[in-house]
């Protein structure tokens, strides 16, 4: 299985991480993080060995949701009566 990953953010102290992910192509969402979460120790690994680093933030995975964000916001600002109030505002402020 392929995957996206969107965004990875690091707490403050260095001490965890989560990457926001998503099965390329559309694939099961819960697989990928039951995939990721059982092999979290060898990702680690990898990570340690590329990057050269003593101490690996501890992994957390979750569903990346930006895209279904995206287009909700898509959805939002297509509504007539929105588009109808942006208008209104840009004729305002001429």
């Amino acid at each position: 299985m392929s995957i996206t990953v969107g965004e990875v953010r690091v707490s403050p102290d260095l001490s965890s991480a989560t990457a926001y992910v998503l099965p390329l192509g559309g694939g099961d969402a819960d697989l990928l993080l039951d995939a990721l979460r059982r092999n979290r120790g060898e990702i680690r690994h990898h990570i340690a060995k590329a990057l050269q680093i003593k101490h690996v933030p501890d992994l957390k995975f979750a569903v990346d949701d930006t895209f279904d964000r995206m287009d909700a916001t898509r959805r939002m600002f297509a509504d007539e009566r929105v588009r109808r109030d942006l208008d209104t505002e840009g004729d305002e402020e001429e």
